[in-house]
């Protein structure tokens, strides 16, 4: 179920809030506080409701990109006739959705909260800055350059940062955010009680500190090749903050549905039945008897008849198995609708960090040499953290153990889009492999833990190659933009914007260093690991 998008005119005009908030509704009982901080933490992983549907515009946000690129899913349709995102025929009214509706109705947000609370409310301010930066660096992983320190600049310049730039400003957005929480708790100073207001954690502030911590380590070693020493400083900046980062297996943050928030994307699964495993998924689980299989999907329900080439009929055996679709095969049957489904519902929460994927985050800057944690040990407790939050029903040592590696990918219906497996590495952890097998090791354990958020997935595997997901069959990309190989590294900026506001357009290609391609590398994204 898509929709098209139509972005919003001139780029200046997007800083005019959309939302549809009365004045009277924003002063009572500190709504003034409620309402933008509601829709701010719906917004990241998007499920606001701006009157015309509040879940397709998640699926043409990621689902149909990011959690597709990642490797962790795929739509049984075969939609616009089989050829589109899946096989690289872009189609900029999905990809330009993440932009255009984060600049409509969500940074607005951000800004009027951030404007509003820095004298009166220093906490909310802070929450204000953690937020901000948990839904741009999602946008600036999908595009590159951004346009974030000018957003709501008086001038109305609203100049783009470079991605460098973004970075370095999400980082003193953090500071701001952990010295006015640390503050307030060490000299209990009065704030507003956020128990009711706080949709993606536990309502404490210690909470939002650990949170902010874990997010600038992810970004730190996003940028770990890209800018080695500012990534070692940020990333030892948060492990030796008194308050701490995320390690239980209860400690996430996750978009809550307890109220009225609906998770867009059991929306596209179980009413629309449009969300599939995507067949590395499929090889990188089965060939590692992973237990999380069983959490993360459904079997195939049945097995399924269909008509041979000669006109017998046939059936394919499918019943209790777990099955993938392959992208990028061009399919124009809809067969795949009997392959596995991802668990999530209506009600699931949304996770977006989790304290696994904490713990991956320092088994790798232990590997860089920035810290004196052991490598292994952040690994292995990576893993297990990620079994204890799954309850995944196995026996997590003789996992850790196996040398198991990926399958080989068998499709049901068609022999050519059969392939060898690309995921040669096994859960055992070697201390005389190389520095970058081990990496790997760490990476295919971080993908797995951070299923099903496919924007963190797809960022990863860019950054470092792994896991080693299939390539398309067919690359149908623009001028051969995108190398089959190589992949697909980033989004265009949204079509529609070259021709409303050609002056914006061009500041954010400008500042991207080359091409408007999607097959052009971001600046964290340098092609090497080590």
């Amino acid at each position: 179920m898509c929709m098209l998008f139509a972005c919003t005119k001139n780029f200046q005009d997007i800083n005019t809030d959309q939302s549809g908030i009365t004045e009277e509704e924003m002063n009572i009982d500190f709504k003034n506080l409620q309402i933008p901080l509601g829709i701010i933490q719906q917004g990241i992983y998007f499920n606001y409701d701006f009157g015309k549907g509040k879940n397709w515009p998640f699926q043409m946000m990621q689902n149909l990109n990011a959690d597709m690129f990642s490797g962790y899913m795929h739509d049984y349709k075969p939609l616009n006739g089989g050829s589109s995102n899946s096989d690289y025929n872009l189609q900029d009214g999905w990809n330009g959705t993440n932009w255009g509706y984060t600049y409509a109705y969500i940074f607005p947000q951000i800004k009027k909260l951030e404007d509003s609370t820095k004298l009166q409310y220093p906490t909310i301010h802070a929450l204000a800055k953690i937020l901000k930066v948990e839904v741009m660096h999602r946008i600036s992983d999908y595009y590159g350059p951004i346009v974030y320190s000018s957003f709501g600049d008086p001038s109305g310049e609203f100049m783009p940062d470079t991605q460098q730039e973004a970075y370095y400003t999400f980082f003193d957005d953090l500071d701001i955010a952990v010295d006015l929480l640390a503050e307030h708790l060490s000299t209990e100073s009065t704030a507003p009680d956020i128990a009711t207001m706080d949709i993606i954690l536990d309502g404490k502030y210690q909470s939002w500190i650990k949170f902010a911590n874990s997010l600038r380590m992810r970004l730190a070693i996003r940028i770990a090749m890209a800018d080695p020493q500012k990534a070692r400083t940020e990333f030892v900046k948060a492990l030796k903050d008194p308050y701490g980062v995320f390690e239980l297996a209860n400690e996430q943050v996750a978009v809550s549905t307890r109220d009225s928030y609906q998770n867009p994307l059991g929306e596209i699964n179980r009413v629309w039945n449009e969300a599939f495993m995507n067949a590395s998924m499929e090889s990188i689980l089965n060939g590692y008897e992973d237990p999380r299989r069983e959490v993360f999907f459904e079997p195939c329900p049945d097995d399924v008849s269909i008509i041979g080439e000669n006109g017998e009929k046939k059936v394919v055996n499918l019943k209790g198995k777990y099955k993938g679709i392959r992208q990028g095969t061009c399919f124009s049957h809809l067969l795949y609708a009997s392959h596995s489904k991802i668990y999530v519902n209506q009600t699931t929460d949304a996770i977006l960090m989790t304290a696994a994927e904490v713990w991956f985050l320092r088994a790798e800057a232990a590997l860089r040499g920035w810290t004196g944690e052991n490598v292994e040990a952040c690994y292995r407790q990576g893993v297990n953290v990620s079994f204890q939050q799954w309850r995944a029903m196995g026996d997590v040592d003789d996992y850790l153990d196996s040398d198991r590696t990926g399958a080989d990918y068998i499709d049901a219906f068609d022999p050519n889009n059969n392939i060898e497996a690309r995921c040669k590495v096994s859960p055992r952890w070697l201390e005389t492999a190389s520095n970058e097998e081990k990496l790997e090791k760490i990476i295919t354990q971080k993908w797995l833990a951070v299923f099903p958020e496919g924007c963190e997935a797809w960022a990863e595997q860019r950054r470092t190659g792994y896991p080693r997901l299939f390539p398309v069959r067919f690359n149908n990309s623009r001028n051969g933009s995108i190398d089959t190989e190589i992949m697909i590294r980033r989004l265009n900026f949204p079509a529609e914007l070259a021709d409303t506001d050609p002056e914006q357009y061009q500041a954010l290609v400008r500042v991207l260093g080359g091409e408007d391609s999607a097959g052009a590398r971001l600046w964290w994204d340098t092609g090497r690991n080590f």
